[in-house]
């Protein structure tokens, strides 16, 4: 065999090689083509159905939500990252460095911070790699600022030109920052990527705010594949809250203002309309080490603290409506100390015998003592059957749920008493503010009925469910109780807070009168507890109610640890409410709400300058007017009364007695610490109420 033919023999071989591997490949397809089309055919057919037909969630529209006027308070918003693709196909580098100079004008002017200058080396130096598929421009921008930037410089031309394109993201924001923050929530993403509420109205409400998931399924058609929607997502309610923006302005700045004074390690106010128990402001302000200010904290007024002297109106009302006090000006023998079941209960506002309209002026704990367990026994005699106490209190509804739509919200805790010793003794304290734990909102509801004429209407957070701007249902007002005690008795209780702000012995006298606007209410002070034991540290409350006469609403305010006591830091609080919403109008014409026919000559707070007061008489066209006179003339040595002057003249006489002047509040003095002649040591301090 010749070279030639030996060569042509192996080149066949290596043909015949190749079209045995061709045809073993080809079988082996056939084989597998036989095996999957007819063998597992419905197998690979169901299989197919399921990668086509996969049903994709699609994520509802979060209702948004809004104040009692419509303005939004949280809403979800979407935002977009401005970004440049440098490694786009069809990316036009010679167009971008020649509009670059403009182009990088155009992004400096847009949003302050770097310069022309920068951008272009930036630009430049993404360029020289151009690694960059998501060079990023800018961060959360609005629909508005994107359109704005589609028309720069080289920016206008299409994405496969210029590069430029946006990804978006949902926000959930709330356009008045932390304004009412805590109440309205915050929301989270869970474990299924689905974003639900976490605390606050977001989270109470989330079932209504969510909206229900919608359903899509990939399809094939002719062109490839399409996204079909199967079940479409239903969006989530828009809730109208019972919020007023302008009272909630006003709520947050005095808390926060008084917080800042005090030096209170928190606070928390909520204003409630009386009629309808609608809940108009409410606020949780606490210090932060880490922030260096107070930001908006936990809602303490949904948590539960014992509650000190706010109590003893609530258990005043269970007194009278069981008959065990009618007369509120029949005296009571109490003192300064009494021992019951060998423990003494003190009395620092006491006398030798109070009226309960005295005991509730005074604060008194004695008295307050004696009516409840004197009244709850079966020989109406000292030993007491404290379990019945309690009873009232649940018979009133004082123990149901409010629903309020507060995450959160907890029901008072008190305990059942029996009839041992320990018992009768823990109904004393319980009487007086002790031993229970019941949530700030919880005593404004009761003060809200006994303003209401009995009426225990609940307090609520949430006024309509709308969708699509279709009211789908309105939160009307609801009652707990129709009447959770009789009117009379209700009037009674409304003298008896009146007495606490307006009483010549009342503990809020000094600190929450307002010339404007007549307040009734109640303070409280309690101490709090570490490991059981109770500490030096005084929780204080001011819970009452406005105008006097014709009471619109009622307001709580509770701080703990301020420098100072509970008329002082959380009176003034709700006084400085009241007197805004009176200025700006919120209150009607008159704050006191009375109706005077032929008013009494009017007293001119001024100077004791006769003929400054004349001419304020006669500036003023004030006929028949009385002038202040001069101040009564008090012992040799005593503190000077500076009552009805300016601020210049009581500062000059107090500081020529001896004394060390502070000031609250603005205008002319209306009260003073140390009462007129009474002794002083040189160098002591005095703080005189202004009061315009």
């Amino acid at each position: 065999m010749n070279k030639k033919q030996k060569n042509k023999k192996n080149i066949l071989f290596r043909y015949e090689l190749v079209i045995a591997a061709m045809l073993l490949f080809a079988i082996l397809i056939i084989t597998e083509l036989v095996r999957t089309t007819v063998v597992l055919a419905d197998e690979w057919n169901k299989r197919a159905e399921e990668m086509v037909k996969a049903e994709i969630p699609i994520v509802p529209q979060r209702g948004n939500i809004y104040a009692d006027n419509g303005t939004i308070l949280a809403a979800d918003i979407t935002f977009y990252d401005a970004c440049i693709d440098f490694k786009a196909e069809g990316m036009k580098v010679k167009a971008l460095l020649d509009t670059l100079p403009a182009l990088c004008d155009s992004l400096a002017h847009f949003r302050p911070g770097k310069s022309a200058d920068e951008w272009s080396a930036r630009i430049k130096d993404e360029l020289k790699t151009r690694k960059n598929r998501a060079f990023r421009l800018f961060e959360k921008i609005t629909d508005n600022d994107v359109k704005r930037l589609r028309t720069f410089p080289f920016l206008s031309l299409p994405r496969n030109k210029s590069g430029f394109y946006t990804t978006s993201i949902k926000v959930r924001t709330k356009p008045y920052g932390t304004m009412a923050a805590r109440s309205i929530g915050n929301v989270a993403e869970r474990e299924d990527r689905e974003i639900h509420g976490r605390s606050g109205l977001e989270m109470a409400l989330d079932s209504f705010l969510y909206g229900q998931a919608g359903v899509a399924e990939n399809v094939q058609v002719t062109t490839g594949m399409a996204r079909m929607v199967k079940k479409p997502a239903v969006p989530g309610y828009n809730i109208t809250t019972t919020i007023n923006v302008t009272l909630q302005d006003i709520v947050e700045q005095e808390l926060e203002k008084m917080c800042v004074e005090s030096n209170a390690e928190w606070g928390t106010c909520v204003l409630m309309e009386v009629a309808t128990g609608e809940i108009k402001a409410i606020s949780n302000l606490e210090w932060s080490e880490k922030r260096q200010k107070y930001v908006e904290g936990i809602n303490h007024a949904v948590l539960g603290y014992e509650p000190g002297s706010t109590i003893k109106p609530i258990s005043m009302m269970v007194a009278l409506e069981d008959g065990l006090v009618s007369d509120i000006d029949a005296p009571i023998v109490t003192g300064s100390q009494v021992m019951y079941e060998g423990r003494p209960i003190k009395d620092p506002h006491g006398g030798a015998a109070l009226s309960p309209r005295q005991i509730i002026e005074t604060s008194s704990n004695i008295g307050m003592s004696k009516i409840i367990t004197s009244g709850f026994s079966k020989d109406k005699g000292f030993a007491a059957e404290p379990g019945r106490f309690r009873d009232r209190l649940e018979e009133m509804g004082f123990f149901e749920p409010y629903n309020t739509g507060i995450s959160g919200e907890q029901v008072p805790q008190m305990r059942r008493l029996g009839n041992t010793k320990a018992d009768r003794v823990a109904l004393t304290r319980m009487c007086y503010g002790y031993t229970s734990l019941i949530p700030p909102l919880r005593t404004l509801a009761m003060y809200n009925a006994i303003a209401n004429d009995g009426k225990y209407v609940r307090p609520h957070l949430v006024k309509k469910f709308s969708r699509e701007g279709e009211p789908d249902s309105i939160v009307g007002v609801t009652y707990i109780r129709r009447q959770v005690c009789d009117s009379v008795n209700a009037a009674k209780l409304r003298i008896c807070l009146h007495d606490v702000v307006w009483g010549s012995h009342g503990t809020a006298r000094n600190f929450v009168q307002d010339p404007d606007v007549e307040i009734a209410g109640k303070t409280g002070t309690c101490y709090t507890t570490e490991n059981g034991k109770y500490t030096n540290i005084r929780r204080v409350s001011f819970c009452g109610f406005f105008p006097y006469k014709n009471p619109k609403y009622s307001c709580i305010v509770v701080m703990l640890r301020p420098n100072r006591g509970a008329a002082a830091s959380s009176g003034v609080v709700l006084r400085n409410i009241a007197h805004k919403m009176y200025a700006n109008g919120l209150l009607g014409s008159n704050g006191r709400s009375e109706k005077v026919e032929n008013p009494a000559p009017a007293t001119i707070y001024g100077s004791l300058d006769a003929e400054n007061q004349s001419q304020l008489a006669r500036d003023l066209n004030i006929k028949g007017a009385r002038s202040f006179a001069t101040p009564g003339k008090v012992k040799t040595g005593g503190v000077p009364n500076v009552r009805g002057l300016n601020i210049r003249e009581a500062i000059a006489i107090l500081e020529r007695a001896g004394l060390r002047v502070k000031l609250s509040g603005s205008g002319y003095v209306a009260s003073q610490s140390i009462a007129p002649g009474s002794s002083f040591k040189r160098g002591e301090e005095i703080v005189l109420s202004l009061q315009h």
